[in-house]
């Protein structure tokens, strides 16, 4: 029997760091194949930006007087890490305009994928902080307990990532306005 766990203590913040690619031109056409060219791999092929990220977590399971196993520490460690294109060079002020009105929505939208992150590590806190699992002298109950729901959580948060991605790179989507704005500008 697993008992339900109690309410997590929210004293850690995520560590948010932005990695940029170079890429050339002197349009917003040329910026955009140069994105293709240079942007960085994800699940097919090559994307204008990315999210990933780094969890590790310090957790202390104890055995308790009566042999369950309960984890009394839960502490995440994450680093969220956005990756972005970046001009290599000085653009005129017209393609710079254009230029920050795309990588703000971009970043926008990384930041999205940033903040189911940062969701599912809370919930992941959540469920974890005060679990136990009865008759587990060795803890070894809990932890077959709390793997099935971090891929439960997890496998969530992909694909609401999906979702998200769908819609806003779909026909008429939000990035594919940003996309068009840049390459049809200056």
């Amino acid at each position: 029997m697993v008992s339900m766990p109690v309410a997590a203590h929210a004293d850690w913040q995520p560590v948010e760091q932005i990695k940029t690619y170079a890429i050339s031109g002197t349009t917003g056409a040329g910026l955009y194949q140069s994105i293709g060219e240079r942007g960085p791999a994800a699940g097919n092929g090559q994307v204008i930006a990315h999210t990933t990220f780094k969890l590790t977590w310090t957790r202390k399971y104890e055995v308790q007087p009566d042999k369950s196993c309960k984890i009394t520490v839960a502490r995440p460690k994450l680093i969220i890490i956005y990756t972005l294109p970046k001009p290599s060079s000085a653009l005129s002020p017209a393609v710079q305009a254009s230029w920050q009105s795309f990588i703000s929505g971009v970043e926008t939208h990384e930041r999205w994928h940033g903040g189911t992150i940062k969701e599912m590590v809370k919930q992941i806190e959540g469920y974890s902080l005060g679990l136990s699992a009865a008759d587990d002298p060795q803890c070894k109950k809990i932890r077959v307990t709390l793997q099935q729901r971090l891929g439960e959580l997890s496998g969530y948060q992909r694909q609401q990532g999906r979702d998200f991605d769908k819609v806003e790179m779909g026909d008429g989507g939000h990035i594919q306005g940003l996309i068009l704005k840049l390459v049809n500008g200056p």
